[in-house]
């Protein structure tokens, strides 16, 4: 029930994908270090997102993790901007590494691993007061267009306009990360869609590749062309772009549509909030099949956790949030598999 953290959205092993994953393995595996020698398989997954994204994100860089594509998206507002400053939000989680850890907003899991990058501010997520922070020294905002590790904080239309709105303002880049929240999460195949904004440089990954590793940053073919020169390969990786993950991800992309993936989610998502009723629930939070339930304290939710995997369902939790629980099962789960997980869920919080 949570697509091993956000990555099998349309289950495991589909046929489609394993077919597609056996046919370019018959081709070629490794060629040469990203960007050299072109591609065709990366070159249909690039065109495939083009199509599908609005017209200024029509140019996909692929890269190896979400962490990554972060990582590359803040070296490209630098760069395009010649500006220092990057202002993040609180509670957010954009990866690892040492840029995105930097911008992430958990002090916990950052303390230990001081100093970090400079010249970073945080604001508070869906507070449009402190937008005013925004100014014309800030290179970006980087913000989750879902906030996923903080237990799912969903912001409003107007919030996100206004963000949107400061940004072209103080000529400040927008990057949207949508490494957990898209992929037809929240039951539009990119997160932002159901806000009514485009940000200027977006990060996909985790479900993207299918069940391979595989992420991309994404913004106008203008500015990605600033990392060509001044610096000469601006930004280069050996293994981005993988001939056999490109593979994976396009087969996942193509399935998305064919299947009518994501007009399943919603409907879908009613039916698990429906189902999860029970008075120890302190509050919940969902948009498509993306949920966070709340109980009084993380052990609560340890307890449901393991019993729910002592009787063949897994949920987690969140690292930011651990006293809610998690629940994000693949978008092609049956009604059957819904009302089965959702019964022992339910037996996991009475017992718990």
């Amino acid at each position: 029930m949570i697509s091993g953290i956000g990555v099998s959205n349309i289950g495991h092993r589909h046929p489609k994908v394993v077919q597609a994953i056996k046919d370019q393995l018959e081709k070629h595996l490794h060629v040469m270090v990203y960007g050299e020698y072109i591609q065709s398989t990366t070159n249909l997954l690039a065109r495939k997102l083009a199509d599908l994204l609005p017209g200024p994100l029509n140019c996909s860089y692929f890269v190896n993790s979400g962490t990554e594509a972060n990582e590359a998206a803040l070296k490209l507002a630098k760069r395009i901007t010649g500006r220092t400053e990057i202002i993040s939000c609180l509670k957010s989680y954009h990866g690892s590494t040492h840029g995105s850890m930097s911008v992430s907003g958990n002090e916990i899991k950052k303390s230990a691993f001081r100093p970090l990058l400079p010249d970073i501010k945080f604001i508070e997520f869906n507070r449009k007061e402190d937008l005013q922070q925004i100014s014309e020294r800030t290179a970006c905002v980087i913000m989750e267009t879902v906030q996923g590790d903080a237990g799912v904080r969903i912001p409003s239309k107007k919030y996100m306009h206004a963000v949107r709105s400061r940004c072209s303002e103080t000529g400040t880049l927008l990057i949207l990360d949508e490494i957990q929240c898209g992929m037809g999460r929240t039951g539009t195949l990119f997160a932002f869609e159901q806000f009514g904004i485009v940000p200027d440089i977006l990060t996909i990954g985790k479900a993207f590749g299918g069940g391979l590793p595989i992420a991309a940053f994404i913004s106008s073919t203008e500015k990605m062309q600033t990392l060509m020169h001044d610096p000469m390969l601006g930004h280069i990786t050996t293994f981005g772009g993988n001939p056999v993950c490109c593979a994976s991800a396009l087969a996942t992309l193509q399935i998305i549509d064919d299947e009518k993936v994501l007009d399943q989610v919603e409907a879908k998502g009613q039916l698990i909030a429906s189902l999860l009723r029970h008075p120890n629930i302190k509050e919940g939070r969902r948009i498509g099949l993306m949920f966070a339930i709340d109980f009084e304290n993380e052990d609560r939710v340890n307890r449901i956790v393991q019993f729910c995997k002592e009787n063949g369902v897994i949920v987690y939790w969140f690292l930011s949030h651990p006293y809610s629980l998690r629940i994000a099962p693949p978008l092609t789960i049956s009604e059957e598999e819904i009302r089965k997980a959702c019964e022992i869920i339910l037996s996991a919080i009475e017992n718990s």
